[in-house]
């Protein structure tokens, strides 16, 4: 148990070491060499490793100071407790040892260090640990309304600096995450739904695109790959016998190098080609040869990875994909004669694009997600499930196997139904029973 020590006043003894008790009968003070001088109170106690610790409280403070005790003492009993002195650290500092604990990946490494830098740590980079609380997050939000950024890209940062607050509360930095706080609200971004090109509009790009680049339009819309994905193709990753297709690499860029790295899934996947998308493919490997390229794995010097790229410069070299977008994407809009839209004409569209003919061709979520390459069928489920083709009228046909519908002479057979519709007076009997609980 800890206690508070009077830095200022201590028991009188006398000559023999005896305390000294005053007129009422009570252990009799005098002053310290310290009396008048710095904080007069300091709370010693025990860390739950056995460490002594202590915190000191200035004159006319002895209430803060016990209730500091009472506090360290129950935090103790409880499991919760928090060296004070750890909060002192510095967000900035903190946040250096906080990247080590996620994503090895360069890419994402470098992603990670650049949301930190630029929209963090200009913020509470100063700030002790401990000094981040619920009106401190409250004010970061306002701070990034007023710079502009979207709710998106205000989401995808508050979650990340819940991470980093998560982490301080597991390693003993701090008592608690402010951004879990029911009185902090995270950006909500409105939700916005898929919406698939036409194909005409498809059709408009991909001719209005240069005959070296076209191969990207059969490749996303018609297998569903990347962007990255497309740039880091090889002729070895196709199987024509099987009609099938391995996603075996993309290329990103960490730290301005161009790189190669495993799919964005982190393990490769097969998907199955149409012969159509095949017969495109062999068109175009039979004018653009297959060219070898050399880049790293995953990072800038690492270990040099050799491929017979499918698409590549006119150079030779592995696409960048900042310059194929404003050199290359965006172009073919104008020469088409259509306006390019922000958030709905990046090669992305394309990816959509295939999922909903896939849909509607009756693949299920399961196959989609695995042909996306997607982490979790659920996923591909909330992004596309109102492009999926509606189950009404499977579920009315259901029910009429069941309960069958009255033949009207003037109706004209529901397309494609094959129920017969029954004259039996039982089952018509049946069938106007379920009418009238049905009003």
């Amino acid at each position: 148990m800890g206690h508070i020590q009077d830095r200022w006043w201590r028991p009188k003894k006398d000559e023999t070491g005896k305390p000294v008790l005053d007129a009422r009968g009570r252990a009799a003070k005098e002053k310290t060499d310290l009396y008048g001088s710095g904080d007069r109170y300091k709370v010693r106690y025990l860390d739950p490793e056995g460490r002594e610790k202590s915190k000191t409280f200035p004159d006319k403070a002895k209430k803060a100071a016990e209730d500091f005790l009472i506090s360290v003492e129950s935090d103790k009993r409880e499991g919760r407790y928090v060296d004070p002195k750890a909060g002192e650290k510095k967000f900035s500092a903190y946040v250096e040892t906080w990247y080590g604990g996620q994503s090895p990946d360069a890419s994402t490494q470098e992603n990670l260090r650049s949301q930190v830098t630029s929209q963090m740590v200009p913020f509470f980079g100063n700030l002790a640990m401990k000094r981040i609380d619920i009106p401190k997050v409250r004010e970061w939000l306002l701070w990034m309304n007023e710079r502009g950024l979207s709710l998106r890209y205000q989401k995808l940062l508050f979650d990340r600096l819940s991470s980093i607050l998560n982490a301080a509360v597991e390693e003993k930095i701090i008592h608690s995450n402010p951004c879990r706080a029911r009185s902090v609200q995270s950006p909500s971004p409105p939700e916005r739904r898929v919406t698939p090109w036409p194909l005409k509009r498809m059709r408009s790009v991909h001719l209005a695109l240069p005959a070296r680049c076209g191969v990207v339009i059969p490749l996303s819309a018609g297998v569903g790959l990347r962007q990255g994905e497309i740039f880091g193709l090889a002729d070895t990753d196709l199987d024509r016998d099987a009609q099938e297709l391995v996603v075996a690499r993309q290329v990103r860029i960490v730290a301005n190098t161009l790189v190669f790295a495993p799919p964005k899934s982190k393990k490769s996947r097969t998907v199955p080609l149409g012969a159509g998308v095949l017969d495109q493919l062999d068109d175009y490997i039979e004018q653009f040869s297959p060219v070898e390229v050399t880049l790293p794995w995953e990072k800038p010097g690492g270990k040099p990875v050799t491929a017979r790229l499918i698409l590549t410069t006119p150079e030779g070299g592995a696409c960048r994909r900042q310059k194929f977008n404003m050199g290359t994407w965006r172009p073919a809009f104008a020469r088409a004669g259509l306006e390019y839209r922000n958030q709905e004409d990046g090669m992305h569209a394309l990816r959509h694009l295939y999922a909903s003919t896939q849909l509607e061709n009756g693949v299920s979520i399961k196959a989609l997600s695995l042909n996306l390459g997607h982490h979790d069928p659920g996923f591909t489920l909330r992004v596309y499930t109102h492009l999926m083709p509606s189950s009404h009228e499977r579920s009315r046909r259901a029910a009429d196997a069941v309960f069958k519908p009255k033949q009207r002479p003037d109706d004209d057979p529901r397309p494609g139904d094959g129920l017969a519709r029954s004259s039996d007076p039982e089952t018509a009997g049946q069938a106007s029973t379920v009418n009238q609980m049905a009003m």
